[in-house]
C-alpha cells in the first residue's frame, strides 16, 4: 500500500518546496505541479508533491493517517 502526507507548502525555489508535515519540515519535489504557492496543501509521496488539495481536504487525511497509525 501507498501513503501520502498532507503538507503544507512554505516556500517554493527551482521545483522544490519546503513543507510542513505535522511540524516536520522537508523539501520535495514540486515539478509534477503547476501554480503553487506558499499557503497551499499538497499531498506528498516519496518525496514528490503529487496533488494539490483544499484545506478542507486536511482533517479528513489527519483522520485516516491517524486510522492507519
Amino acid at each position: 500500500m501507498c501513503v501520502g502526507l498532507s503538507a503544507k507548502v512554505i516556500k517554493i525555489t527551482d521545483g522544490t518546496a519546503l513543507v510542513d508535515a505535522s511540524g516536520a519540515k522537508r523539501n520535495i519535489s514540486v515539478e509534477l505541479l503547476e501554480d503553487l504557492e506558499p499557503g497551499d496543501y499538497v499531498m506528498v509521496h516519496a518525496g514528490t508533491a503529487i496533488a494539490k488539495i483544499t484545506d478542507e481536504d486536511i482533517p479528513e487525511t489527519d483522520r485516516i493517517m491517524e486510522a492507519l497509525g
